[in-house]
């Protein structure tokens, strides 16, 4: 396979990272209908632990069934399918080699209040079950935000040890942070360079706010238009080391598939790298999900101003 320029961008801007580590970018980058573009849209489905599985399949029940979003993922032609242990395990045999899979190694439930994530598989799961990658969640702003550095910082550790590439799931949280101020542009943008810092290959944000939640970072948005969502992407950009970290945003609850597109529009034109499509996908019947992740493809494959590839 040869590797296409756009690819061969992204991966030069992991210079020292381990070939193993580079391969796996690879994989993940050149697959799927993005692949050799730079972009990644990924499927993640660890929505039944973290929310339950009422409230992620109920409106869908096809989606309870772990082969389904292994085949929806590889009929709409992603870049990866992302999910923890247990879904992974249930179909990694059947569709080995299908598409690049992420485990997700840590993972909380709705049942407790409790910030934080038990880590509830490693980098052996993922090497047994031919992943390219595993991901974690950070919850900066949380009380045990530092526990969860260290445990993630010696996953990632381990992972590029045996040459597999990490995604953070950079979500910021806790008691000093209101609703509004978790998506907050300041914040995710702290949440992106804290997962850059840590060694995360490839990060996931919630899209940014037009707020400026810490009053001591106001001063450094005086005079910046916020307005638009392609300037606030832009902004997170630069917080993943300018640029040269991947950036994957997520597509959130459920929502008016005009509204999406609009927001997957604006990820393109602020410089994201792609998206990481969860409950907009599963939650919708299997063709009308497969439709809809073949345009938002479609728009991070087309160019500002929505011209063609």
């Amino acid at each position: 396979m040869r590797i296409s320029e756009a690819v061969q961008r992204v991966l030069n801007n992991y210079g020292g990272e381990r070939p193993g580590v580079k391969a796996n970018l690879a994989r993940l980058l050149m697959h799927g209908r993005t692949g050799g573009s730079g972009k990644l849209v990924i499927l993640p489905v660890d929505q039944g632990f973290e929310h339950g599985p009422g409230r992620s399949f109920s409106v869908n029940p096809a989606a309870y069934d772990p082969h389904y979003h292994f085949e929806l993922a590889i009929e709409a032609g992603l870049s990866a399918l992302a999910a923890p242990l247990g879904l992974l395990t249930a179909g990694a045999d059947r569709f080995a080699g299908a598409l690049p899979l992420i485990l997700k190694a840590n993972n909380a439930d709705n049942l407790s209040d409790d910030r934080d994530q038990a880590v509830t598989a490693g980098v052996r799961d993922a090497l047994q079950l031919g992943c390219s990658a595993i991901g974690y969640t950070i919850y900066p702003g949380c009380d045990r935000q530092y526990e969860m550095f260290e445990e993630v910082r010696e996953g990632i550790a381990e992972a590029r040890d045996h040459g597999l590439a990490v995604v953070v799931w950079a979500y910021p949280r806790g008691r000093h942070l209101g609703k509004d101020d978790e998506t907050a542009l300041d914040v995710v943008a702290y949440g992106a360079q804290i997962a850059a810092q840590l060694g995360a290959h490839i990060i996931k944000v919630k899209p940014p706010s037009a707020v400026i939640a810490q009053a001591e970072a106001r001063p450094a948005y005086e005079g910046m238009d916020l307005s638009g969502l392609a300037t606030r992407v832009r902004h997170v950009m630069q917080a993943a080391f300018a640029g040269r970290r991947i950036v994957v945003f997520s597509g959130g609850p459920a929502k008016d598939v005009t509204a999406l597109y609009d927001e997957i529009a604006a990820i393109r034109d602020g410089g994201g790298h792609g998206s990481i499509v969860g409950r907009n996908s599963f939650q919708r019947p299997f063709g009308e999900a497969r439709d809809m992740l073949g345009r938002i493809i479609d728009i991070h494959l087309s160019q500002a101003g929505g011209q063609g590839p």
